[in-house]
C-alpha cells in the first residue's frame, strides 16, 4: 500500500495524473472506460478455475436489455435526470459507476484485515485523504488516535455511535440505567436518529426532538438544549447523546456547533454532527466554515453519495475514539481468530460498523478522489451552489413567489405568496377565521402547484413544512444539471402557478 499511500500528497495538492475531464458523466468516456473495465474483469476471471453456475432457462442479454427497457424503464423515477429536485439527490459519475463493477467483480467481504488487506488499507487512507480535504480536527484521523470507516448510511453510522455512547455510561452505571438515559436533536434533526434511538433500546418517551423557530434560521437553540438537559436531570434522568445537524433535511439549516458542543460537553454527553447532505460543500474553503465547532464533537459523518459524485451506499464516518465502537461492536469467534487480529496493529472494520460482512466501497470513492482531484470536486459543488442562486433569483423575480429560508447550501424552499391567494389582500386574510385560515389556503395552494408541477412530468420536485409553512423544495444536485435545466424548471413552475392564480377563488379551492 506504499504506492496508494504516496498518492495521498498528490491528491491533496491536486496533482492527480490520468485526471477525467470534469464531465463526470461524459458517454464517451463511460463507453470508452467500461471496455477497459470490462476486459479487465474478463481478465480477472479467466484465472478462476471453477465452472459457472449458469441457469438451464438462458435468455440473451439482448433479450434481457430489450425487458428492462420496455418493462423496467417506466417504472423508474430518474434520480440522475438533470431535471430531478426533488430531495436530495443521490448523483454519481463514470469513475463511482466503474468503482461499483469493480467492486462487483472483485466481490470480495472485507469484514477483518486478514480477509482482503487491501480493501482495509485502501479505505483507511481514502478516509484519511477525505479527512483532510474537510480539515477534520486531529484527533478525528489515524494520526491523532482517531479514524474513519465507510458506513451504509446515516442511519448506521448513528445507530454504532449511539450504540458505543450507550455502552459507555452503561459499564459505569449498570444496565438497568438505560430506561433513564436521554437523547437530545432538534425538531429539524432527520427521521433517521429516531429509528436509530429506538434500535438501540432508549425508551421513546426520552427522545427528546426540540422546537426550532424562524429567530434561530429553525437551528437547534444552545439555551433550549440546556433547558432540557437541567429538566431531565432534576427528574432523575441521564443525558446521553446529542445529534447536531449542519444542512437539515428540509431547509437546509444549520445547527450551531460550537455553543451546542459546550452545552453538552457540560455534561459527558456523546456528540454527534450529521453533515449527510451539506458535508460535501465544507471541502470548499468557503463553506467549511458550517463545520466549525466539530473540534468539540465525538463523531462527524456525511454521505459522500448525497453531492461527492459517489452512488449509493458512502456513508463516510469519523470518531475520535475507535474503540469505543470496537468495545460495542466487536465479536471474537473462534473461525475469525488470526494472526493480524491478534496483533492489534490492524483494523477490523467489522468492529466498527453493525454487519460482519462489508463491501469493498472504498473502491468507488477511491476512483472518484483519484480521477477529479480536489480542485475538480470543489467546482462540481460549487456550480450546484451556483444553479441554486440562479433559482432563487428567478423566484425573486416574480412578485407571485418568495424564497421562505435562507439559502446555505444549494437548496431553495420557495412558495406562491399569501397575497397570491385568492380572497386575501395583501397577504391578509379576507375571512372571518383569519390566519390560520389564510396559513392553511396558502399552504393548499402550494401543494396544489407541486402536485401539477409533478404530474407534468417535465420536473421533479418534493415539499416540506416548516413551522407551519408549506414550501416547495428545489434541490440541485444532479451532475447532468445545467442553467438550461434550472431556467425550464423555472418556466414550469410559473406555468402552473400562473394557471393555478388566474382561476376564481371558487375554483382555486377545487382545483
Amino acid at each position: 500500500m506504499k504506492s496508494l499511500q504516496c498518492d495521498c500528497q498528490h491528491l491533496l495538492e491536486n496533482v492527480v495524473g490520468n485526471k477525467i475531464a470534469m464531465n463526470p458523466l461524459d458517454p464517451g468516456e463511460f463507453r470508452r472506460q467500461g471496455h477497459m473495465v470490462v476486459d479487465f474483469l474478463a481478465k480477472y476471471y479467466e484465472n478462476i478455475e471453477k465452472y459457472p453456475v449458469l441457469s438451464q432457462d438462458e435468455e440473451p442479454m439482448e433479450a434481457i436489455l430489450d425487458d428492462v427497457h420496455q418493462h423496467i424503464f417506466p417504472g423508474l423515477t430518474h434520480w440522475q435526470s438533470p431535471n430531478f429536485f426533488a430531495y436530495y439527490q443521490t448523483n454519481t459519475s463514470t469513475a463511482a459507476i466503474l468503482g461499483e463493477m469493480l467492486c462487483a467483480g472483485f466481490n470480495v467481504a472485507g469484514f477483518n484485515w486478514v480477509s482482503s488487506p487491501a480493501a482495509t488499507e485502501l479505505e483507511s487512507l481514502v478516509m484519511d485523504w477525505l479527512g483532510k480535504m474537510l480539515d477534520l480536527p486531529r484527533p478525528f484521523l489515524p494520526f491523532g488516535n482517531g479514524g474513519g470507516v465507510i458506513e451504509g448510511n446515516t442511519s448506521e453510522a448513528i445507530i454504532c455511535t449511539l450504540t458505543a455512547a450507550r455502552d459507555r455510561v452503561l459499564r459505569k452505571l449498570g444496565h438497568n440505567s438505560i430506561a433513564k438515559l436521554v437523547v437530545y436533536g432538534s425538531d429539524q434533526t432527520n427521521c433517521s436518529f429516531q429509528k436509530a434511538a429506538r434500535v438501540v433500546g432508549i425508551d421513546p418517551r426520552n427522545f427528546r426532538a426540540l422546537k426550532t423557530t424562524r429567530s434561530t434560521l429553525f437551528g437547534l437553540s444552545p439555551d433550549s438544549l440546556e433547558k432540557a438537559i437541567r429538566l431531565d436531570i432534576n427528574a432523575g434522568l441521564i443525558p446521553l447523546y446529542l445529534c447536531a445537524t449542519v444542512g437539515t433535511t428540509s431547509c437546509a439549516a444549520v445547527d450551531p456547533l460550537e455553543p451546542l458542543c459546550k452545552v453538552a460537553s457540560k455534561f459527558s454527553m456523546w456528540i454527534h454532527v450529521d453533515a449527510a447532505y451539506a458535508g460535501a460543500s465544507c471541502i470548499c474553503p468557503e463553506y467549511r466554515k458550517f463545520i466549525n465547532g466539530v473540534e468539540f464533537a465525538d463523531s462527524f459523518s456525511f454521505n459522500a453519495h448525497k453531492w461527492l459524485l459517489t452512488p449509493l451506499d458512502c456513508c463516510c464516518l469519523w470518531v475520535k475514539d475507535p474503540n469505543a465502537l470496537v468495545n460495542s461492536l466487536s465479536t471474537d469467534p473462534e473461525y475469525l481468530k488470526n494472526e493480524a487480529t491478534e496483533s492489534k496493529q490492524v483494523i477490523d472494520y467489522a468492529d466498527w460498523q453493525l454487519s460482519l460482512s462489508r463491501r469493498f466501497r472504498a473502491l468507488k470513492l477511491w476512483l472518484v478522489l483519484k480521477s477529479h482531484g480536489v480542485q475538480n470536486l470543489r467546482s462540481h459543488i460549487r456550480n450546484h451552489c451556483r444553479l441554486a442562486k440562479l433559482f432563487e433569483e428567478l423566484v425573486e423575480e416574480d412578485p407571485q413567489f418568495e424564497v421562505v429560508f435562507p439559502i446555505n447550501f444549494a437548496l431553495v424552499c420557495f412558495r406562491i405568496r399569501p397575497s397570491g391567494v385568492a380572497g386575501m389582500s395583501n397577504g391578509h386574510a379576507d375571512n372571518e377565521h383569519g390566519e390560520a385560515w389564510k396559513l392553511n389556503e396558502v399552504n393548499r395552494l402550494n401543494a396544489q402547484l407541486l402536485h401539477a408541477i409533478n404530474a407534468s412530468g417535465r420536473v421533479f420536485m418534493s415539499h416540506t413544512t416548516v413551522g407551519g409553512v408549506y414550501v416547495l423544495r428545489f434541490a440541485v444536485g444532479a451532475t447532468l444539471v445545467t442553467e438550461k435545466h434550472v431556467i425550464m424548471a423555472w418556466k414550469v413552475v410559473q406555468e402552473h402557478a400562473n394557471s393555478l392564480l388566474s382561476m376564481p377563488a371558487s375554483e382555486q379551492h377545487s382545483a
